[in-house]
């Protein structure tokens, strides 16, 4: 190949403000098989990429490198500029002379010399590239949604508002999430039952979402557009089918000493339970640890007063197997446990606050539910000690939250906004109280929020102190708080009836595990990552995988909703077509030199190579050898690692490319 066009990009000042471009694109043209080198301003503009298309065609180029920026980026950009020349678009190749080079840099000379030993490198590679052909994938249009609350739901519903199927997987009796155990939200105070209830009806009843409560992922095998999902129905030991719902199984239940789940310890339920009242589905499930029948065969109230004959101890875990194309994963988040013990012990707690050892001591989400119509007092606001209305309650910020040396260093973006929304709660119902609120910064950055948190303070009488709380102790019944204003530059020491911690959001438990089934990346405290933060935010690196909600990072209500319909249009946007097309980047087996050692097999992680058999015409077998599925091959290269026959290639990676990049070096 030796009509190579060479485009190198001056991305504005983030590449020419290190890098002599003039000077590059000189010796650039110097190097074999390169017809020209130009340099522009903005290449991945209209104007460049008009620039590109011309000189294609006017220059006969058999091969292009562009150098800018990230291919991760702007690969896709020029590949189909060179496609509308008439270029294969495999025939394109980049040069990241930005983040590779004049981003670390600060040596001009030094700078420039290496970009264009990577433009070098990059030319050496595209004279070996063969014109490949896109891959096309059959889909199927169906959806996997992961997690039912308010995120889930909203992505279920717009798929299933386009007209496609989905499944929708909770782990819990209920879907719902958290935002079902919310009492008013922010920041207009709306009952969050009263937005929630009609979506998770209208879930429940849509006939193109197919709910599976109780129920977890088992395993993931497939890729894009073709997945099989095994789900574990954990064992209900109430058949859904027969059950009415009629509440006589669990008020007659006499096993009333399990701590609430959605009461968050604050109340007790029965051991066969709805999990709250809005619940859907509106159907029973036995707690195998708590009934005395599945443990001891003693007692069996509940199957004697079921009319409907819906309950079964004989119930088993049960494994189903679903065919998708694309997963929506919305798991949600949980709490920062205060002063407990936590999954991976990363985090090393408030022990002193004194939350489990003080009962007056409770974090955000129980005071929701002692606000709540449909908690465990029924709304009004007491004490869980001994049910007395506190006349002093100080709310603590930051509870974990950008505290490395408690194991969380990031915000959790909503517990300003929260405590502000739970100071105005407590005084609409406590008129004579007092509410304290101790912060670090106050982070109100939506719409409608700053003028929120200043309501709490102008109008409502919220008292707030810069400062962080030192420890907090008991002392005749009252929790003596100890901390210093900062502004003011004075200790403050408050006697509190009740103290509520505004803890740290961390994913949801088992989000990593789940991660490493779908191939997800994630960062260090197990926020699941996306493809790019700007362009590509509910994306992940994983095709056909999107991300949504609380699983990806703190986030309120509306951010949450915006976007599980963003990771919905993109579900959509993969169902338009007939087919998925995919860049043919894959391995391939050189099927007469394989020796069927099958170590390719034992190692893939994406379970694409299969064992395959050679017959001549008459049918006789020749030989067995491992072959591509290229519907699952994602291009890793790990067959090519661990081949001894040196069988397995990458097609656009090749071993050709690498050994003609390292001899031109």
């Amino acid at each position: 190949m030796a009509r190579i066009g060479v485009f190198i990009c001056w991305c504005g000042e983030n590449i020419a403000r290190t890098v002599d471009v003039v000077k590059a694109t000189r010796e650039v043209e110097q190097i074999p098989g390169v017809r020209f080198a130009i340099d522009y301003k903005y290449m991945c503009s209209d104007p460049g990429q008009t620039m590109v298309r011309d000189k294609i065609i006017a220059e006969r180029l058999e091969g292009l490198v562009i150098a800018s920026c990230s291919p991760h980026m702007h690969m896709k950009t020029f590949r189909n500029a060179a496609k509308a020349a008439g270029l294969n678009p495999y025939l394109v190749e980049m040069a990241n002379i930005r983040e590779h080079c004049s981003w670390v840099h600060h040596d001009r000379d030094e700078a420039t010399a290496k970009a264009v030993e990577l433009i070098r490198l990059a030319v050496a590679k595209v004279t070996q590239d063969k014109p490949l052909d896109a891959i096309k994938v059959p889909v199927t249009k169906r959806a996997l949604v992961i997690g039912a609350g308010v995120a889930g739901i909203q992505a279920s519903l717009d798929i299933a508002e386009a007209g496609h199927e989905v499944v929708l997987v909770e782990r819990e009796p209920s879907i719902g999430g958290k935002m079902a155990g919310l009492s008013e939200t922010f920041p207009t105070l709306d009952c969050s039952q009263c937005i929630l209830t009609p979506r998770m009806v209208e879930t429940g009843q849509h006939p193109k979402i197919k709910l599976y409560t109780w129920s977890e992922i088992e395993s993931v095998d497939g890729s894009v557009g073709n997945f099989t999902v095994t789900i574990r129905k954990k064992a209900r030991y109430v058949d859904m089918a027969k059950c009415t719902g009629c509440g006589e199984c669990w008020n007659k239940c006499p096993m009333s000493k399990t701590p609430s789940e959605f009461d968050y310890k604050l109340s007790k339920r029965k051991a066969i339970y709805l999990a709250f009242p809005q619940a859907v589905p509106a159907r029973p499930v036995i707690d195998k640890n708590a009934c005395t029948m599945l443990k001891s065969g003693k007692c069996g109230i509940c199957a004697k007063v079921c009319v409907a004959g819906a309950i079964n101890y004989e119930d088993k875990d049960e494994l189903i197997t679903e065919q998708v194309g694309a997963i929506v994963v919305a798991t949600g988040y949980k709490l920062y446990s205060i002063g407990q013990e936590q999954e991976n012990k990363k985090y090393t707690g408030y022990g002193e606050y004194g939350y489990g050892l003080y009962k007056d001591v409770i974090d955000a989400l129980q005071f929701e539910r002692l606000s709540s119509a449909s908690g465990p007092t029924g709304g009004e606001i007491r004490r869980p000690s001994d049910g007395t209305v506190p006349k002093s309650v100080v709310f603590i910020a930051c509870v974990g939250s950008r505290d490395p040396a408690k194991g969380v260093s990031y915000c959790s973006k909503i517990c300003c906004m929260y405590t502000a929304k739970h100071t105005m709660l407590y005084k609409h119902k406590v008129h004579e109280g007092t509410a304290h609120v101790f912060y670090m910064d106050i982070r109100a950055g939506g719409k409608g929020y700053d003028e929120f948190v200043r309501r709490a303070i102008e109008k409502d009488g919220a008292q707030y102190y810069r400062g962080r709380v030192s420890k907090i102790t008991e002392e005749n019944g009252k929790l003596i708080v100890r901390a210093v204003d900062t502004l003011a530059g004075t200790p403050v020491t408050i006697e509190a009836d009740m103290v509520v911690l505004a803890s740290a959001m961390l994913p949801a438990s088992g989000a990593t595990e789940l991660a490493q089934k779908l191939k997800v990346g994630y960062d260090e405290y197990g926020f699941l990552s996306e493809s790019h933060p700007k362009l590509r935010p509910v994306e992940t690196n994983s095709a056909g995988v999107f991300i949504c909600g609380a699983c990806h990072g703190p986030k309120d209500i509306p951010e949450a909703v915006a976007q599980a319909s963003a990771a919905a249009g993109k579900v959509q946007v993969m169902f338009s077509g007939k087919e998925l097309t995919r860049d043919p980047e894959i391995a391939r087996i050189n099927e007469q030199n394989c020796a069927a050692c099958y170590a390719c097999e034992r190692t893939c992680p994406y379970n694409a190579i299969e064992r395959a058999e050679i017959r001549d015409r008459q049918g006789n077998l020749v030989k067995m050898t491992a072959r591509v599925n290229p519907g699952l091959c994602m291009g890793c290269g790990t067959c090519v690692a661990v081949c001894p026959s040196k069988s397995a290639d990458i097609d656009g990676f090749s071993e050709s490319q690498i050994y003609e990049m390292i001899k031109n070096l």
